[in-house]
């Protein structure tokens, strides 16, 4: 039993008041004491789909120990950062690509010396498990039907597609076959469903699905350099802000980053 269990029990047994009045505040001495803020705070965060389940699991650990909330709202990294561009009250914002945040730090709405580079992803190409088509390399994507990628002209993980497509020579033949997606995660269900012959998904996404298989990843030198920074809100002016900056970029944060398959970009 915690000291402020036992506060409370013991101001629930005694019944003059001037003793309930020296137990709350002794339970209140108790709660700061232990480190908490004494009122919790509700921190918005805006980031990418792609880094829901592994910032989930970080959540957890921030929430117990701070004892304040965090709120997610999870998307393509273009959609937003369109809506914090409209005003939406975000603290933090991890973003997929580093136009998305370039784009908010000209507005002045993130601050240069506020950003950190803190992961790196891979690219994969993958099929159905079930009726999957052989394909061994980008040539072979020619000889599908359809083909899911988050929107190649603005989400992230399709610009990344697109970016790769076209410097091997391959976008120009596949873009008419291209179905494009609202985020990442939802060209990965169009893939598990079995509604598209093949989709190219970040490799952390493909690691949490067992109704696809990779069909090849793109190595790194020849595919894009793919960048997720984060940064605070300019205007977010709630203590916990800088703390949960520094907890996404603990070193316990970046376990849970690696088992996820992210890559973790040394020194930032």
């Amino acid at each position: 039993m915690t000291v402020h269990d036992t506060l409370e029990r013991r101001c629930s047994e005694r019944t003059p008041r001037r003793s309930r009045r020296l137990a709350v505040g002794l339970m209140a001495l108790a709660w700061a004491a232990s480190g908490r803020p004494s009122v919790a705070e509700e921190l918005n965060v805006f980031a990418a789909a792609s880094l829901t389940d592994c910032l989930r699991e970080v959540a957890q650990e921030f929430e117990r120990s701070s004892g304040n909330k965090i709120v997610f709202n999870l998307g393509g990294s273009n959609d937003l950062a369109r809506q914090i561009k409209a005003g939406a009250p975000a603290d933090v914002f991890f973003s997929a690509d580093e136009a998305q945040m370039d784009g908010l730090e000209a507005l002045g709405l993130v601050r240069a010396q506020d950003r950190v580079d803190v992961l790196s992803n891979a690219l994969v190409v993958v099929v159905p498990t079930a009726f999957a088509m052989r394909i061994a390399s980008a040539r072979d994507l020619r000889a599908v039907r359809r083909l899911a990628l988050a929107d190649p002209q603005a989400v992230p993980a399709g610009v990344y597609a697109r970016t790769w497509l076209e410097s091997i020579g391959l976008w120009s033949e596949l873009a008419d076959k291209v179905i494009p997606t609202l985020n990442v995660r939802a060209a990965l269900s169009a893939v598990e469903s079995g509604n598209v012959d093949a989709g190219i998904v970040y490799r952390t996404d493909a690691i949490l699905s067992k109704r696809v298989q990779v069909a090849f990843e793109v190595p790194s030198e020849r595919g894009p350099a793919i960048v997720y920074p984060l940064a605070p809100l300019s205007s977010s002016r709630k203590p916990a802000t800088a703390e949960l900056v520094r907890h996404l970029t603990s070193p316990g944060a970046r376990q849970i980053y690696e088992r996820y398959g992210f890559i973790v970009l040394k020194g930032k």
